[in-house]
């Protein structure tokens, strides 16, 4: 298991201080973030020189009653319609970017399903179980938590479903 290390990347996000006030244990990885990037997960899985099912992204989602997060691997996408299904609504689309950050309190390339501005329905996809931790956003770009997928779960209150599509389910 991973050790609590708030030494990479320097000062907290909201990601890392729910982390730390819940007692999970975790490790931050920090990395130059290179703003010429096209993919931000998939940066951070060859910057970190971790297997891109093991490095998760977060997507804000419009869905019928408001906003919602998917939590995917970075080498698959998201299913809209799994998502729908998973939350008992009618349709699942992707999130206006603005929307996404005023709700999150996160900039687009660093929204970490942990610690956000307004609590959305959260959404992990069940990959995620195969792995003793997996990588998520810390609350910016070049800076990744490596958690328990359990411990994930928990701090999100995340249901878990088949939701990616792709490389990786």
């Amino acid at each position: 298991m991973a050790k609590k290390s708030r030494a990479a990347g320097g000062a907290g996000t909201p990601a890392t201080v729910l982390a730390a006030s819940s007692g999970v244990a975790y490790t931050l990885h920090s990395y130059v973030h290179d703003p010429t990037a096209t993919s931000y997960g998939l940066e951070a899985a060859e910057a970190l020189g971790v297997s891109t099912s093991r490095v998760f992204k977060t997507l804000v989602v419009k869905i019928d009653s408001g906003l919602a997060i998917g939590v995917v691997p970075v080498d698959s996408s998201l299913s809209l319609k799994a998502v729908a299904a998973a939350l008992g609504t009618k349709r699942a689309e992707m999130a206006d970017p603005a929307a996404a950050t005023r709700a999150t309190g996160y900039v687009l390339g660093g929204i970490s399903p942990l610690g956000q501005k307004t609590v959305l329905p959260t959404i992990l996809d069940e990959s995620a179980s195969a792995y003793s931790t997996v990588f998520v956003s810390a609350g910016r770009r070049g800076l990744e938590i490596e958690l328990d997928p359990a411990d994930l779960v928990r701090l999100t209150h995340a249901l878990v479903a088949r939701i990616a599509t792709g490389n990786a389910s």
